[in-house]
């Protein structure tokens, strides 16, 4: 089975609402999902500002795809972005969406960005 990278948006909604999103539970359940250090540097954090040391172990254990940034590709995501008027994409999520082309994984989010993005860059949205 194919792993799936979980972006942050998910995360949040998921520690917000209870564990309220089954399929990331069963994602979780058949050991798919995968994140990077971006995720973690968004989440730790918070999740320790509230000390949520069992979250944070849980996010610590998850397959971690290793970051291997390519500066040309993200300023040429950037370009057809601009291209394609959408405007506001993080570099963070960029890189994300580098991670997620280089390793042909599909991408679980709740982003309006990485939706606009989806058919410029050939992105696999994981649909839910």
């Amino acid at each position: 089975m194919n792993k799936v990278f979980v972006d942050t948006s998910v995360w949040i909604e998921y520690f917000k609402n209870g564990h309220d999103l089954l399929v990331l539970d069963e994602l979780i359940n058949d050991d798919r999902i995968c994140i990077n250090k971006i995720v973690l540097a968004e989440l730790i954090p918070f999740l320790e500002d509230r000390n949520e040391k069992e979250l944070i172990d849980i996010l610590q254990n998850i397959d971690e795809i290793p970051l291997e940034i390519d500066w040309d590709d993200i300023i040429g995501y950037q370009v057809l972005n601009l291209q394609n008027k959408i405007r506001r994409v993080g570099i963070p999520d960029l890189i994300i969406m580098q991670s997620v082309l280089e390793n042909n994984i599909e991408l679980m989010t709740l982003d309006r960005h990485f939706i606009l993005m989806k058919s410029i860059h050939k992105l696999k949205l994981f649909s839910f």
